[in-house]
């Protein structure tokens, strides 16, 4: 095993980003080696960390990445590859396997085994991208936790929106209605298997009582990454009904009004983070069990209709910029042109 030119993507400022050399070792104890087939952009925290629009002091959480939020950072987790080689007590992995990774947009790169996945043999690999905002989309359902024939409403319908929108119906929901000011992404909801696709505006309540018998929503989903659209969501559920904010606003200052119904409603507002698990599952589930459930549940999801563009490495910027400019499906990163030692 030699030592491997890589290239990587760094954001240097905000909204500017350049392709840097690294050197990657040989796998250390614990270690994988991966080659690189393709990453994908999040269109929610990676892009708060594109813009500038995290506390810069904030720290990083995971040890694959590197920089800081301050700039210039390497940051991104939905990367797909083949296994090279792996280090010493690496059992679960053998050179030649399929594998998803959290780590940034790399040619080649190291990980630590445990967080690396191995992806299922029926799914199409390039698909594996999709893995990270599914895990999200699952610990989103586990924190909503919606009942037999209740009615879940999912605000906004970028990626993980359209996740979270199947994966809600196959944790039991009902009927689920998307809300989503732009009507590509309505479409994309439907097509994916929302029962109904509205608009948000002052009439929204009476929309979702239209669709749903008469009723507001059981529960909502917010993970628009607008402020604004957390006020909706608490006005569209029933009295006792939960809200669950899957967003990071990062910077940005959010406004509600915790008034009246609010109050005498009793609404439930909670927290989704992918980082933690539902305290309701911890003493049966950890993160390996959940990365495992991820990758048996990625054949059942309908993820072809969210493809996007797919731009090799060295079109990162423009990549990016797509993303940034509000692409409803996922763009992705590819390396297929990237030679081992780190060349175009």
């Amino acid at each position: 095993m030699h030592p491997q030119k890589a290239r990587a993507v760094w954001v240097v400022a905000p909204r500017q980003v350049e392709l840097r050399g690294e050197a990657v070792p040989p796998p250390g104890p614990g270690q994988v080696r991966v080659a690189a087939s393709a990453s994908a952009i999040s269109h929610g925290t990676e892009m708060l960390v594109y813009r500038g629009q995290i506390d810069p002091e904030l720290p990083l959480d995971l040890p694959t990445l590197a920089g800081g939020f301050a700039f210039p950072i390497k940051y991104g987790y939905a990367c797909v590859g083949q296994v090279l080689d792996v280090g010493p007590g690496v059992n679960e992995f053998a050179p030649g396997d399929q594998v998803f990774a959290l780590h940034p947009h790399q040619s080649h790169f190291l990980a630590p085994a445990g967080l690396v996945t191995r992806l299922p043999p029926e799914l199409d690999p390039a698909l594996g991208v999709f893995f990270a905002n599914s895990e999200t989309a699952l610990n989103v359902a586990h924190d909503a936790a919606p009942r037999l024939g209740e009615t879940a409403l999912v605000f906004g319908q970028g990626v993980v929106g359209l996740l979270v929108t199947q994966t809600l119906r196959l944790a039991g929901a009902a009927r689920v209605i998307a809300v989503e000011p732009d009507a590509s992404r309505r479409a994309l909801a439907r097509a994916v298997g929302a029962d109904a696709a509205l608009a948000p505006g002052p009439d929204l309540a009476e929309a979702i009582r239209a669709h749903n018998q008469g009723r507001l929503a059981d529960l909502a989903v917010e993970v628009s990454g607008a402020p604004a659209a957390l006020q909706a969501a608490l006005d569209s559920v029933l009295d006792e009904g939960t809200v669950v904010v899957a967003s990071w606003y990062g910077r940005k200052p959010v406004t509600l009004d915790l008034g009246g119904r609010f109050h005498r409603g009793r609404i439930r507002l909670r927290s989704s983070q992918v980082g933690r698990l539902a305290p309701e599952t911890a003493p049966r589930w950890d993160h390996a069990r959940r990365a495992a459930t991820v990758a048996a549940l990625l054949p059942r999801l309908q993820l072809a209709p969210l493809q996007g563009p797919r731009l090799p490495l060295e079109r990162a910027d423009e990549a990016y910029r797509l993303v940034d400019a509000g692409a409803a499906v996922q763009v992705v990163l590819t390396y297929a042109g990237v030679r081992e030692d780190g060349a175009p």
